[in-house]
C-alpha cells in the first residue's frame, strides 16, 4: 500500500485534517505543531482528538508526520531564540504524547556563521535535555538543502547529532527529496548510490518519513524551492523510483508541494497510478 498525505492546515482540527485526507485519497498526512511562523499553539479538543483516534483506526491510517515551527532553531546564536527552541519542542513533544506512536520532524536550525561544530554541539544539547526513555514519539531530523547557514545539508552532519543523542531509539530521519537533490545528492541519475551512502553513514532502519517534493533547481543548487511532482528537476520518472524503491515504499510520503487541496488530490492521484503495489 502508499502511504501517502500532504500537509494539511491544524485550523480545522484532527477530524476536519483527516476528512480531507480522506477526500483527497490520503492516508496520512502531516500538520504544524503550532504557528509556522510564530510561538503559538493551538489547544487541543479532547473530543476532537478522540474521535480522530478512532476514524485513524477505522480507516487504517499510516503514521502521521507532525512538523516542527519553521522558527526553532536550536543553534541559534541567539539565547532567546535557543530558550524558544526548548521550551517549544518540549512543549511539542508532552502534546504529541497524547497522539502516541507518531513521528516530530524539526530543521537542525542555522548556525548564523558560528559554524557547523558549535551547532551541532548545541543541537545535541537540546535533545538530550528534551528526549525521554518513556516517549512514544520518534523525533526526526530533516534533511537540508544547505541554503545559508544550514545543518543537516550532508548525511555526516546528521549522523554526527545522532551518534551524541543518548536516547538514539527516540531518534530518526526525514529525507526530503528536494532539499537532498538541492544539496547535491543526485537522486534523479543514483539513487541506488545516495540510498547506499545514507545506510553506509546513517543507516536505512533510521529513515522513518519522507517530503516527496520535486524541486525548481538543478542538483546542488542550495536553494530549497519545492515544485509540483512532475513539474520540476527531479521528474516523475525518477519519484516514481523512489515510492517503489524496496528500501523506500513502506514508509509515509508526504507532500509539501505547492498546491491547494486539489492540486494534491490530483498528485495523489498520479502517484497511486504509478505506484506498483
Amino acid at each position: 500500500m502508499l502511504n501517502i498525505g500532504c500537509h494539511l492546515s491544524t485550523s480545522k482540527g484532527f477530524m476536519g485534517m483527516s476528512r480531507d485526507a480522506l477526500s483527497i485519497g490520503a492516508n496520512t498526512f502531516q500538520f504544524f505543531t503550532r504557528n509556522p511562523r510564530g510561538g503559538s499553539a493551538k489547544a487541543i479538543d479532547p473530543a476532537d482528538l478522540e474521535a480522530f483516534i478512532k476514524l485513524a483506526a477505522e480507516h487504517h491510517f499510516a503514521t502521521l508526520l507532525a512538523h516542527a515551527s519553521y522558527t526553532l532553531n536550536p543553534c541559534s546564536a541567539d539565547e532567546k531564540t535557543r530558550n524558544f527552541a526548548m521550551t517549544a519542542m518540549r512543549d511539542d513533544l508532552e502534546r504529541m504524547e497524547r497522539l502516541p506512536g507518531n513521528l516530530y520532524n524539526f530543521h537542525p536550525g542555522s548556525h548564523v556563521g558560528q559554524g557547523e561544530a558549535a551547532a551541532i554541539a548545541m543541537i545535541i544539547v537540546q535533545l538530550n535535555a528534551l528526549l525521554k526513555p518513556h516517549q512514544t514519539t520518534t523525533v526526526l531530523l530533516e534533511t537540508m538543502a544547505g541554503k545559508g547557514s544550514e545543518v543537516g545539508r550532508t548525511f555526516d552532519e546528521l549522523r554526527q547529532i545522532l551518534d551524541a543523542v543518548e536516547h538514539k531509539e527516540k531518534m530518526g530521519v526525514c529525507l526530503d527529496t528536494c532539499h537532498i537533490h538541492d544539496a547535491g545528492y543526485d537522486i534523479v541519475g543514483n539513487l541506488d548510490g545516495v540510498l547506499s551512502e545514507f545506510d553506509t553513514i546513517i543507516g536505512l532502519d533510521k529513515l522513518r518519513a519522507i517530503h516527496l517534493n520535486d524541486s525548481l533547481n538543478p542538483l546542488g543548487s542550495r536553494k530549497d524551492r519545492h515544485a509540483k511532482i512532475g513539474h520540476g528537476q527531479i521528474g516523475l520518472e525518477a519519484i516514481t523510483r523512489i515510492i517503489n524503491h524496496p528500501a523506500l515504499r513502506h514508509l509515509p510520503f508526504l507532500l509539501e508541494t505547492p498546491n491547494e487541496l486539489l492540486g494534491h488530490a490530483e498528485e495523489i492521484a498520479l502517484l497511486h497510478g504509478v505506484y506498483q503495489g
